[in-house]
């Protein structure tokens, strides 16, 4: 397999692991806080759904580190994910807009994010 190939690849399981474990996180939240399930029956429903995201992210990190040969590529390509995914799952999912606080909260993040990257 070519190493740009590998390379997609990683990219394409760390932000799928991501978004696996960002879903189980909020259906959990929205399950749990908006109906009357029990706690342990809404964690055990989302256990597999976050078990396999963290499947796909512990391959993302093995083949990256390969294929990268540096872990803070590996990891930027983590956070970026995040910072990409979750406000799109909260929004879709939960049909929630970020309050004021979250908003500057989440624009400062992606400023830092950049300037790691940057610097």
């Amino acid at each position: 397999m070519s190493s740009n190939l590998i390379k997609v690849l990683v990219i394409v399981l760390v932000a799928l692991g991501e978004g696996f474990a960002i879903f189980a996180e909020m259906w959990a939240a929205k399950h749990y806080s908006g109906t009357g399930t029990s706690f342990w029956q809404v964690l055990l429903k989302m256990f597999l759904v976050f078990a396999i995201g963290g499947s796909l992210l512990i391959a993302g990190y093995m083949f990256g580190l390969k294929a990268f040969k540096n872990i803070w590529i590996v990891s930027v390509t983590s956070i970026t994910s995040i910072v990409i995914l979750e406000p799109i799952l909260a929004y879709f999912f939960l049909q929630q807009v970020p309050t004021t606080g979250a908003t500057i909260g989440f624009i400062l993040g992606v400023i830092g994010l950049f300037v790691a990257v940057i610097f």
